[in-house]
């Protein structure tokens, strides 16, 4: 009977963490559309008061009161970013109350990296910390310390 008690609960587990995986893979993708759609109140309002976009210059480091302040004149115009996520990846607390996840993005970079931090608060997910990287392939990293040592 306890055996069977335990897988009962185990499956309701896992089918919880598949439904927040989806829950938290619709949010993030609506997300980056917000962004492209110059959707100021659903981009913002994702991120949590606390909340840190860290960009791609190392002087990139902003609270969510910065960024914005950064990040309107693209969203006035229109159109902020384009940024198409695939290869997601996603991880959860014990208690499911935060997640991180990495994923590859299709930008006007290239391919670049996105990482973050999630907090589920009153039935909602929010972004803690949202870090984009530039990637360089392994066979370019000698041209690209070079063209960064050129601009010290």
């Amino acid at each position: 009977m306890k055996r069977a008690i335990i897988i009962f609960l185990l499956g309701i587990s896992l089918v919880t963490q598949a439904q927040e995986k989806d829950h938290i893979n619709t949010f993030l993708n609506n997300w980056h559309k917000a962004a492209a759609e110059a959707n100021a109140d659903i981009f913002f309002g994702s991120i949590a008061n606390e909340g840190i976009y860290i960009g791609t210059d190392a002087t990139e480091r902003w609270d969510k009161e910065s960024f914005w302040a950064f990040s309107k004149p693209y969203f006035d115009r229109g159109k902020a970013w384009n940024f198409k996520p695939y290869d997601r990846q996603l991880h959860f607390s014990e208690d499911g109350k935060i997640a991180w996840f990495s994923e590859l993005l299709d930008t006007w970079m290239g391919v670049c990296r996105g990482s973050g931090v999630l907090r589920k608060s009153e039935g909602s997910w929010q972004i803690l910390q949202y870090h984009l990287s530039v990637t360089v392939p392994n066979d370019d990293i000698h041209k690209f310390i070079e063209l960064i040592n050129k601009e010290k």
